[in-house]
């Protein structure tokens, strides 16, 4: 009975190391069709990347500056602001942090894929 517990015991443990709460906010990883997926601590699962960016936004009363091609005048701008660009290779959360827009994982740090995702990696050119 004692080897039986063992064995059982042993074989549980890597579930016990991936349970939700050791996740933490903005953890990603690919599904099982390769696609980038975040982990959303609030709501406790994995979402894609932009549904991650909607959720981080709506909890902040909404996309400040929606989503736009073009950067809002900077006179009007307030710190925290957040708007999803949009450029030739994707969208990327941005958010306006000490005096400059950045991309939003670069002030939330999230995860390093996130700034490898849809326009993130040339929001900047």
């Amino acid at each position: 009975m004692r080897v039986m517990l063992a064995v059982i015991m042993v074989l549980s443990a890597p579930l016990a190391w991936s349970a939700p709460e050791d996740f933490r906010d903005g953890q990603v990883q690919k599904d099982s069709r390769g696609e980038l997926q975040a982990w959303d601590k609030e709501n406790s699962r994995w979402v894609g990347i932009e549904a991650f960016w909607e959720t981080y936004a709506g909890r902040k009363g909404g996309y400040t500056w929606g989503d736009s091609t073009e950067y809002p005048p900077y006179s009007q701008v307030k710190e925290f602001d957040t708007l999803l660009i949009q450029v030739d290779s994707g969208q990327c959360l941005m958010e306006f942090y000490h005096s400059r827009w950045r991309r939003a994982n670069d002030v939330r740090r999230w995860d390093e894929s996130f700034n490898e995702y849809g326009g993130c990696p040339r929001v900047f050119e």
